[in-house]
């Protein structure tokens, strides 16, 4: 069955954020919460949805929508696991979403069901282009981004921050359909969140499989900074959302 979309409350605490506020349904499975940003105009617009990480849904990613969607995007953060944790959730101001999916590894096929639901679904709200659309993911929701456009899935656009990139996935590189941003510290360690597999040179292996291949890939290393430098470092935000839009406009405009 297909995914349902309802309005929902704020949840406590999120009331100054000002964004929609959706329940997407997978009937019978689950319930994910998802904050919608909307840009000025009539629309329709292309769309961005946005992953997290390992440490959770926050108050961060909907910050991060809602400065996406300035750029002319249906920017939509979701909730595609509930709980989170680790040396990263201090970072970030959890936003509870307990009737979410339990937390799946970024591989598996579960991940790519949720995936797949959320898609289909963001394509559906008011105002949205059904055939522009982009994954952002942070961390866990970037390898879960990775693993979709390795798999073939069609979305157009692909930005991935601070991801996990084994092997695997540099052996998958000629599957890649979709264009992709790679932002990614220097410094990224388990420390802070991160893991062996967000070490910086699996990132640049990975750029070099890409472009081996001869596939369209942008990466940006940010010297010094950790695994979630984007939600600690103001002037490395402010550099991640202008050259975020930019890469949106460029490959989801027609």
């Amino acid at each position: 069955m297909s995914p349902v979309i309802s309005s929902t409350a704020a949840p406590p605490g999120t009331e100054m954020l000002a964004v929609e506020w959706v329940k997407i349904t997978r009937p019978g499975v689950d319930v994910m919460l998802a904050a919608v940003a909307r840009p000025q105009g009539a629309g329709p617009f292309p769309v961005v949805l946005l992953l997290h990480g390992s440490h959770g849904f926050a108050q961060e990613y909907v910050r991060l929508a809602r400065d996406l969607s300035g750029g002319g995007f249906l920017a939509v953060a979701a909730c595609w696991f509930q709980g989170g944790g680790g040396a990263g959730s201090r970072f970030v101001t959890s936003i509870p979403c307990s009737d979410g999916p339990p937390r799946p590894d970024a591989t598996s096929p579960e991940a790519m069901r949720i995936v797949q639901a959320l898609l289909q679904a963001v394509r559906t709200l008011p105002g949205a282009r059904a055939d522009r659309v982009a994954l952002f993911g942070h961390s866990r929701g970037g390898g879960a981004t990775l693993n979709y456009v390795l798999q073939g899935k069609t979305v157009q656009a692909a930005i991935v921050n601070s991801a996990g990139y084994p092997k695997q996935f540099a052996q998958l590189s000629p599957r890649l359909q979709a264009p992709i941003l790679m932002l990614h510290g220097t410094a990224d360690s388990p420390a802070d969140g991160g893991s062996p597999l967000t070490n910086v040179q699996m990132a640049r292996d990975f750029e070099s499989a890409l472009r081996a291949a001869g596939k369209p890939v942008e990466a940006v290393y940010y010297d010094g900074s950790g695994h979630n430098a984007i939600f600690t470092d103001a002037g490395q935000y402010r550099d991640e959302v202008q050259r975020m839009r930019a890469f949106l406009q460029r490959h989801l405009r027609d």
